[in-house]
């Protein structure tokens, strides 16, 4: 698995793209797009989410999640559609699935400090008594990711042929969500539904996902070939793949990465997994129509127009956590 990684995984130094070295910079654009044109993920080190800052948050949320359902349950709001606080276990499946996922998470969203008024389109986040330290650690994890995710998107305009600035007023306050996840032991497994898994195939809503290294195997990507392959972040890296936003922007030309979270062994079903990803989403207003540069004869356009804020409506119904 090892060999497995450092063969297809490209792992690529962010400090290349920021670091003022113009050849750098220009190589890491070139194998960005390369990867998201092939494998349809990297692997990032040099971001700004520090070793400890992510330890502090697996502690916090690991000690959330160890609460009895009935105390969780308390943080779970009735009509934010999931947005914010805690979704229980079950209540997310894939798109175009019924049976619910075996996990639960907890949500926490984008905090609007200054007077824009997209602030008013956000819930408040829902912070547990039982563990105080998760706003503090939680909201500085959200900061260090958005900023990472920025990097990326410049990155990746630049490989559009867009200006470096293109996302950045898109994604400045962005509907962006921080996603623990705990996926629950099962003590038996004959009592779950016989095609319950961890996380169903799917692709990501939103423009990219900046994934933590999470707790335990399982996670497996669709490479191009229809192989699917494992994937592990390792401690010091993120692992970023484009979503069902940025795919859609740019009539495929880069594709959303589907992916799973597989069941264990039987005999491990009893082990708990965690798993921390970041959804990068732009504001609600964000046109998705297709780029006019990745439209021609031979890529017709896919999609019909769409802003950001309609699609992810769509798919929340889609996924079950917003009545249709």
């Amino acid at each position: 698995m090892e060999a497995l990684l450092h063969d297809e995984i490209p792992s690529l130094d962010l400090a290349d793209f920021y670091g003022g070295d113009p050849e750098k910079k220009r190589k890491f654009v070139a194998d960005l797009g390369a990867a998201y044109n092939t494998i349809g993920f990297v692997a990032i080190r040099n971001h700004y989410l520090s070793d400890d800052l992510s330890d502090k948050l697996y502690i916090a949320i690991k000690k959330f999640f160890a609460q009895a359902d009935a105390v969780k349950q308390k943080y779970e709001i009735p009509g934010l559609a999931g947005q914010r606080g805690y979704i229980g276990k079950g209540k997310e499946h894939a798109k175009g699935r019924n049976t619910g996922d075996l996990k639960e998470f907890y949500h926490i969203g984008q905090e609007v400090l200054d007077n824009d008024p997209i602030k008013k389109e956000y819930p408040d986040n829902v912070w547990p008594d039982e563990v105080p330290e998760l706003k503090e650690i939680g909201l500085e994890v959200y900061r260090r990711l958005e900023q990472t995710g920025t990097h990326m998107l410049r990155a990746i305009a630049l490989y559009l042929g867009l200006p470096e600035d293109y996302f950045d007023a898109k994604v400045k306050h962005g509907n962006s969500i921080l996603r623990p996840i705990h996926y629950y032991p099962i003590e038996n497994p004959d009592a779950v539904p016989a095609d319950a898994v961890r996380a169903a195939e799917h692709g990501d809503i939103n423009l990219i996902t900046l994934l933590m290294g999470a707790s335990a195997d399982g996670l497996q990507v669709l490479r191009r070939d229809g192989k699917w392959i494992p994937i592990t972040a390792l401690p010091d890296q993120l692992v970023v793949n484009v979503g069902d936003m940025l795919e859609r922007l740019t009539n495929k030309k880069l594709k959303s990465t589907i992916h799973r979270v597989v069941n264990p062994p039987r005999d491990q079903m009893n082990k708990p997994r965690y798993s921390i990803p970041f959804f990068m989403h732009p504001r609600s207003e964000m046109n998705l129509a297709a780029l006019p540069s990745c439209v021609d004869k031979e890529h017709p356009k896919l999609w019909d127009d769409i802003t950001a804020g309609a699609f992810l409506d769509q798919r929340l119904a889609e996924i079950g956590l917003k009545k249709k």
